[in-house]
Order: structure tokens, then sequence, then C-alpha cells
């Protein structure tokens, strides 16, 4: 260590790890398969030939949470689907982002006055990184806030932050 002490400011290193890793997590998202109603069809339209999610390093949609490290909660949730939800989070590994897609998963969408089993927004069950509004949004907007999940993670640090 002689040779490089007090050569460097001392946040280098943390800081070339920080843009290293933040930029194969923003670029290789894995998102896990989890359509509920009509904004999964504008999901599933992201993934062709015409808006090309691979641009952006998310096009190996994983049937199982456990090899998935984004959740994209597109449609109803009603509250019998709720636990499920969760319990697809929790088995999801660290580091997990969750995409909110459609005014049904943001909100409750139209749903949630006349109905008593629509759940009235994700983020009642887990966190949400990033909303998608719309009915159903279109798949230009999944990538422009799959873009905004991918400034997100840039901007992260693996340095351990004082409380």
């Amino acid at each position: 260590m002689g040779l490089i002490e007090n050569r460097f400011d001392k946040n280098i290193i943390v800081t070339s790890a920080d843009y290293f890793i933040n930029w194969g997590r923003a670029n290789s998202l894995w998102p896990v398969t989890f359509g509920l109603a009509c904004c999964a069809i504008e999901m599933m339209a992201t993934g062709m030939s015409r808006y090309d999610i691979a641009r952006f390093g998310a096009e190996a949609f994983r049937p199982s949470p456990r090899q998935a490290d984004l959740m994209i909660v597109s449609g109803t949730i009603t509250l019998k689907m709720a636990s499920r939800l969760k319990l697809i989070y929790e088995q999801m590994p660290e580091t997990k982002y969750v995409m909110a897609m459609g005014a049904c998963a943001c909100s409750g969408g139209p749903f949630v006055k006349h109905s008593y089993s629509v759940l009235k927004g994700a983020d009642l069950v887990i966190p949400v990184d990033v909303y998608i509004p719309g009915c159903p949004p279109r798949p230009e907007a999944l990538l422009d806030g799959l873009m905004k999940l991918q400034a997100l993670i840039k901007e992260r640090t693996i340095a351990k932050q004082s409380v």
C-alpha cells in the first residue's frame, strides 16, 4: 500500500466500483413474468421486435423469481393476489427492483371505488421504485420507465451510508 497511499482521493476505489457494479446492474435487468391483466399484453408487446426491450438488456423474462432482479407488476392486483405478490417479491434475490405498470398497479385504477377486492396500489404490499401511469400504458411508457429505473440504479453506491 505504500506506493498508492495518499496519492488518490479516498473515494476513488469506491467510485470506480460503484460505476462498474451499477453499470452491470442497470444494463442486465432480468424481469420476472408477473402479468395480471390487460397491462401484461402491453408488457409482452414491449419484448417484440417493434419496441425491442433487448436494447436495454431486459429481454430475458424469467419464469422463476429466484433468477430475476426486476418485478414488473402489470395489471389489477386483487386482495387475494396480494399475498402471492409479496411472496414472489420475497423470493427474489437482493438487489431487487419493482416497477408498477398501469393505473391498477399504481393506485387501484378504475376498479378501486366500486370493488371491494382490489388493492389500492402495489406499494401497499411491496416497495415500488418506478411508477408507469396509463390504462394500459403503451410499450413506449414501459421503456421510459425502464430508462428511469436504470438512472436510479446508476446513482446508487455500495459504500456504507452513515445513519
